[in-house]
């Protein structure tokens, strides 16, 4: 099994997601992104899996809606 295929770096989930990595960033300051590990002081990764069901956590039917 290839671990560096476990887990995504920012610029993949960029990439995935269509969001800036600034933008990643800021949701990762916010706690509003999806979950992330942080092997280091400047290195973040991202489990596939979690960026997924935080995608799928984010879909409305309506732009109130929480």
């Amino acid at each position: 099994m290839d671990v560096k295929h476990l887990l995504l770096t920012p610029r993949e989930v960029s990439e995935w997601t269509g969001l800036s990595m600034g933008a990643l960033a800021q949701l990762r300051y916010k706690g509003l992104g999806p979950s992330f590990i942080k092997l280091t002081p400047k290195t973040v990764r991202y489990i596939p899996e979690q960026v997924e069901a935080w995608i799928e956590e984010s879909v409305r039917t309506q732009t109130g809606q929480q």
